[in-house]
């Protein structure tokens, strides 16, 4: 395979945008080693760090979000869609970008626009069951149109549009071996997780949960924190005497819900797909204030068929957290059934095949 493919990964500043990408990249350079990929999206620091771990190149434009805010702050942001376009075309020109994969967020739309301009082959992948209004106003310039859902509102009756499922990044077997060493064979896993900034709500009623429950001996906990929590979230389990580990964020996310038994977490369309892939029970909590609340939706799809309890973010308390822990905890037989439900959702290719789809618009899918 001599032939050149340069492709451009446009979108990101969220781990829900940003690691459907990085596992679509992955999977095309495991089919084409010689391509090569680009990210362009902003100046988080999530996104930047996030990249520079998984080693792919990463330029950044000027972008806001339009939605929300005041009419001056709309205005502004609006001005600044030329700025980017600009940018975006010299991006584009430059790289010589045989594709152009939108993956969401607000610095995608300048790049995919831009490629239609330059009739460049391009495509945008919505995670959600209800897509964010950058993708939906880039469905128009898209020649496909990658969806997770097969509901996903809008988009699904589309003849662009191929449900494939959410890419997810793959598991190394260098990954299996890192994280908690302490964990014993017979202990029962529970991965605490608010998504990669944390979330406050979870945070709290698990700590007022289980330190008011008992039988903790084989309970071992991992809990992402984010940073606000990290310090009080460590000295609450010292105090309670429960074993388990706590940081911020955890970069090997999916190999820790190999090791979990049961998850407690957002309702990301990234983790929604994971959770399906991994086969593995949860207690999901949509995030209150998502874009259309489709996180809520999200959620819905899951527990419609059997494989989640949800709770929505008003009525998670330590209370009702806790008599929902110790129910599962107290039926295994049902976890089993929720982990197989979810199993039966999964779509574990989504990588893969749109990777092949991007290469076969040059003939070099294999």
């Amino acid at each position: 395979m001599t032939d050149k493919f340069n492709l451009i990964i446009a979108g990101g500043k969220t781990g829900g945008h940003l690691f459907p990408g990085i596992a679509v990249a992955q999977a095309l350079k495991a089919e084409y080693p010689n391509a090569k990929i680009l990210f362009v999206g902003t100046d988080a620091p999530f996104e930047v760090s996030t990249l520079k771990t998984y080693g792919f190149d990463h330029k950044t434009i000027v972008s806001r979000p339009i939605k929300g805010g005041s009419p001056l702050s709309k205005l502004f942001s609006s001005a600044l869609i030329l700025v980017s376009l600009v940018q975006a075309l010299g991006i584009l020109t430059r790289f010589k970008a045989d594709y152009v994969l939108g993956v969401g967020g607000f610095s995608s739309f300048a790049l995919v626009l831009a490629a239609w301009i330059l009739r460049i082959p391009r495509a945008i992948q919505e995670q959600n069951s209800i897509p964010g209004i950058t993708n939906r106003m880039l469905s128009r310039f898209a020649d496909s149109i990658f969806t997770a859902f097969e509901t996903t509102k809008g988009m699904s009756s589309s003849p662009k549009t191929k449900c494939v499922g959410n890419p997810i990044r793959r598991t190394t077997p260098k990954e299996l071996q890192e994280g908690p060493m302490d964990i014993h064979p017979d202990d029962f896993v529970i991965l605490v997780t608010g998504g990669s900034q944390g979330a406050a709500s979870i945070n709290r009623a698990f700590v007022q949960a289980i330190k008011s429950m008992d039988n903790l001996d084989q309970v071992y906990i991992i809990h992402q924190t984010g940073i606000a929590d990290e310090t009080a979230i460590k000295q609450a389990y010292g105090q309670i005497k429960v074993r388990g580990t706590v940081q911020a964020f955890f970069q090997n996310m999916p190999a820790l819900q190999e090791k979990a038994c049961l998850a407690i977490t957002r309702a990301g369309a990234s983790t929604v797909s994971e959770l399906t892939i991994k086969g593995l029970p949860a207690i999901l909590v949509p995030f209150p204030h998502a874009a259309d609340d489709h996180q809520t939706f999200n959620a819905k799809i899951l527990e419609e068929k059997g494989a989640a309890i949800l709770i929505a973010d008003k009525d998670l308390t330590g209370s009702v957290l806790k008599d929902t822990l110790q129910t599962l905890l107290a039926d295994r037989k049902k976890l089993k059934q929720m982990g197989l439900a979810a199993k039966n959702l999964a779509m574990p290719d989504a990588d893969k095949i749109i990777a092949t789809i991007i290469l076969n618009t040059k003939n070099l899918g294999v």
